[in-house]
């Protein structure tokens, strides 16, 4: 009995250790005292003639030994189960709806891993990415890049992430099937899986999300690239303010379009004239010059959807004149093959604009803006002529809409 007090203390300041790896030894050494515990029990009951001719069990005998040995199992258990966590040899995922391509595929590499001990040739991870069509598909699939990362670890002494093409063709595969929440795992920058972030990836969650016109996706990825260290490109800009535009959020847009800004990302022509056709839209004539200030530094010709954002902006601030100059300066650059499509936009500004931009605005200041755009429009369109320019331009249907923009 001594040497199982003995045995005891020893487990009691083990257990006590802050340390992590004794974790294993604590549970060796509970079994082994138990089990002593339980052979020191029975040896000095037998000698005190606890034990009947028929082998029953008395007095309270029989609950110590359900206690000693419910105790053993429950180490036993517990070693099994941190020995599951630290081992490649951990069972595989039961899944039922996977499809049958994609669980040969993972069998072949599971078998290759656990008992041959070898690395699965790549050729069959590309087939099982392209293979995964639903959720269960790709539990797999994240299952078996979780084995071959610890296999490349322990046996090929390899710490290098697998290559950010292999990990984008992940997110096509997360983004194919609905499995977005395993999609933004391939933006960690410390994962499981052993994958690679990087913006490729973020930018066919932000696809996504524009499909879907989802902004708290397009928020949740947005903090995950800021988070994880990746470098935005115009293209990540290009999906963004198309989201923020189909969703009618132009806080969002601004709050995006100066952290790209700030960031030096190059941003593409038809970043801007979304940038600067929204800000027109809602008639925010201030954040509207800040922006052609940012795309003049960089594009010396205006586009048609830039110029008469500009030629908008004009009319808000009471300039027809100056917004009649950029139309004139767009009628002498524009190619002949957009010709055409430079006339409609010019009758959208007329007739439509004036009561989009309207509606968006405070009540105070509805009547005053009315009142300038029903004066300064026709004015523009007056002053065209003197400069060179006959444009057919209906005002009817404007002057139809005077009751509703007054």
């Amino acid at each position: 009995m001594q040497r199982v007090l003995k045995a005891r203390q020893l487990v009691r300041v083990l257990r006590n250790s802050s340390s992590p790896i004794l974790l294993n030894s604590v549970s060796r050494i509970q079994c082994h005292c138990t089990y002593e515990a339980t052979e020191s029990c029975l040896n000095s009951s037998s000698r005190r003639g606890y034990f009947t001719s028929g082998t029953t069990i008395n007095g309270n005998y029989m609950q110590t030994e359900c206690n000693i040995r419910r105790n053993v199992c429950q180490c036993e258990k517990c070693s099994r189960m941190l020995k599951a966590s630290f081992s490649t040899e951990a069972g595989p995922v039961e899944s039922s709806s996977a499809t049958e391509s994609v669980k040969e595929l993972y069998d072949k590499m599971l078998k290759s891993v656990v008992e041959q001990r070898s690395a699965p040739p790549n050729a069959w991870l590309w087939s099982l990415i392209q293979s995964c069509v639903n959720h269960e598909d790709v539990n797999l699939l994240h299952d078996i890049l979780q084995r071959l990362r610890i296999f490349r670890l322990s046996n090929l002494r390899i710490h290098e992430n697998f290559n950010s093409a292999l990990c984008q063709d992940i997110t096509k595969a997360c983004v194919r099937v609905g499995a977005i929440d395993l999609g933004k795992k391939v933006l960690w920058k410390h994962n499981v899986y052993g994958l690679t972030p990087n913006i490729g990836s973020a930018h066919h969650l932000l696809l996504f999300a524009k499909q879907h016109n989802d902004v708290k996706l397009l928020v949740e990825i947005m903090r995950l690239v800021k988070k994880n260290d990746l470098n935005l490109q115009p293209g990540t800009a290009e999906i963004v303010f198309s989201i923020c535009s189909q969703t009618n959020n132009w806080d969002l847009m601004c709050k995006y379009g100066k952290r790209f800004v700030k960031a030096g990302v190059k941003l593409r022509k038809t970043s801007l004239e979304t940038w600067m056709e929204f800000a027109s839209k809602i008639g925010d004539v201030d954040a509207l010059w800040k922006i052609e200030k940012i795309r003049s530094e960089s594009k010396k010709e205006h586009t048609l959807a830039s110029g008469l954002s500009c030629a908008k902006a004009f009319l808000i601030d009471h300039k027809p004149g100056d917004a009649a100059a950029i139309i004139q300066l767009l009628n002498q650059t524009i190619p002949d093959s957009r010709r055409q499509n430079f006339m409609v936009e010019l009758q959208k500004l007329v007739t439509d604009w004036p009561l989009e931009v309207i509606k968006r605005q405070k009540d105070e200041k509805r009547k005053e803006l009315a009142a300038t755009l029903q004066h300064d429009i026709p004015a523009m369109l007056n002053a065209l002529p003197n400069m060179g320019l006959n444009l057919d331009v209906n005002l009817e249907d404007l002057t139809e809409k005077q009751g509703v923009l007054s």
